[in-house]
């Protein structure tokens, strides 16, 4: 599975209903919508790919089974890209605990996800046959996605 080889903190703020915060200096910070999106949002490598439609969280587990299924599907032939990296480390208290004690320890990584951004790209495969693999990966994704074309 993906995971960061370091990161600066071991724990994480979470998000705040996924609300992007765009640093422009010192102390001014300009709140960028869930919604808004401007990077990440074409093919760069494949001629065809799954795009999110949702916000979500992404975990790593997700990522690599629905790299798996594509592999799979493809029979190792043509090329994948992934285009997301679970960067962000998501903590989780056991079951039936009693409150306070500190944040729970570290669960699993995941990779913030917003509506338009492309996950997976694939090229050098026939065009029946990237489409029924990023079905099979679009399957394992907890979120609504689209299958796109290059332009």
């Amino acid at each position: 599975m993906l995971a960061p080889k370091k990161t600066k903190f071991r724990k994480f703020h979470r998000r705040l209903n996924f609300t992007f915060i765009k640093k422009k200096g010192p102390r001014n910070r300009e709140i960028i919508s869930k919604s808004t999106l401007t990077a990440k949002t074409d093919l760069n490598f494949g001629f065809c790919g799954i795009k999110a439609l949702q916000p979500a969280k992404l975990h790593a587990r997700c990522i690599e089974a629905a790299r798996r299924a594509m592999t799979r599907h493809l029979k190792r032939s043509g090329k994948i890209w992934i285009r997301v990296f679970p960067s962000v480390s998501i903590s989780a208290k056991p079951n039936e605990i009693r409150m306070g004690k500190g944040k729970g320890p570290h669960s699993h990584w995941a990779a913030l996800v917003r509506p338009g951004q492309v996950l997976f790209e694939i090229d050098r495969v026939g065009l029946e046959d990237a489409k029924q693999a990023c079905a099979l990966a679009a399957a394992k994704l907890p979120f609504k996605t689209a299958f796109i074309l290059k332009k």
